[in-house]
């Protein structure tokens, strides 16, 4: 029974630190894609992101997940 115990810690474990891993790599991810974008604003002294580019930046994204979910796939 400890074993059986010992297995299921050790896997919710892993899973956790992945979870945390996947966080803080998306919060640099994040700033380092708005602080880009912050300075692409400030030199050609525009705030507006059309619709167009916001479409193209969501598809972008989940085309990213869509890769990042198939890497488990045999």
């Amino acid at each position: 029974m400890a074993d059986k115990a010992v297995e299921v810690t050790s896997k919710q474990n892993w899973k956790t630190k992945a979870l945390l891993a996947g966080a803080v790599l998306g919060v640099c991810v994040g700033v380092a894609a708005t602080y880009i974008l912050i300075q692409n604003m400030d030199e050609e002294k525009q705030g507006k992101i059309t619709a167009g580019e916001g479409v193209k930046l969501g598809v972008l994204v989940l085309g990213l997940l869509k890769s990042i979910a198939s890497l488990g796939e045999s």
